[in-house]
């Protein structure tokens, strides 16, 4: 009689995101809140950041299946320069979710006069418990950036994927695939241009990477151009 073979498991290979922040650009010099302010570009040195991004991507992940972007700017422009590098006929798919925080009436407003205002130090220390005037809650933006991830995580089963986003965003997600409490997120840092890796296995997340910065250029001071 002839031994019975046995069924080989294979595990399906897991979907990997890749979060990107958008490069750098000059509206941090105004010191006003970003917020979804139109037309903010990123300068030459974040341009250069977007590049170094792409060509990392490009030699770590060369499958990438696709790239999801902010609908601002910035994001868009740090996505196109992703793909140019990864695969020039690659199409950028706008996706709203993943996009800023929504800080309502303070968006383009001076940071100095809204650090007087009584919600600032809620924002800072608790901000669970934080609603922007006629804009989100840290909640809100936490829920529909995670809720966002995961649907992209079932259309793409072991696949990998590059979402460009904002700090903040990114941080929120993090948070909660850690499983840190929403009030302690501000405490991860994340540095424009940066690469941050999620895996899911099966629905799993595991956290590979937060905030790699090993491929980006320095920038040049004043003093270095001397």
């Amino acid at each position: 009689m002839a031994a019975s073979k046995q069924k080989s498991h294979t595990h399906p290979q897991p979907t990997t995101v890749i979060l990107v922040r958008h490069g750098e650009n000059d509206w941090v010099t105004t010191g006003k809140l970003p917020g979804w302010t139109p037309g903010i570009h990123l300068n030459k040195h974040g341009r250069k950041q977007a590049r170094a991004t792409g060509h990392r991507l490009q030699k770590t992940h060369p499958r990438i299946k696709a790239i999801y972007a902010s609908p601002l700017e910035r994001t868009r422009e740090t996505a196109q320069a992703l793909a140019k590098a990864i695969q020039p006929a690659r199409r950028i798919i706008t996706n709203r979710a993943i996009g800023e925080i929504d800080v309502g009436d303070w968006a383009g407003k001076k940071i100095k006069k809204l650090r007087r205002h009584p919600l600032w130090p809620v924002i800072q220390f608790s901000p669970s418990r934080a609603q922007f005037p006629n804009g989100e809650t840290f909640f809100e933006a936490q829920a529909r950036a995670v809720a966002a991830i995961d649907r992209l995580v079932k259309k793409h089963p072991s696949e990998t994927i590059v979402l460009v986003s904002h700090a903040d965003i990114i941080k929120l997600a993090v948070a909660h695939y850690l499983g840190i409490h929403l009030d302690l997120f501000q405490r991860l840092g994340l540095a424009p241009a940066s690469i941050t890796i999620i895996r899911f296995y099966q629905g799993r997340p595991f956290i590979e990477v937060v905030n790699d910065t090993a491929h980006l250029p320095a920038q040049k001071t004043k003093s270095a151009k001397k």
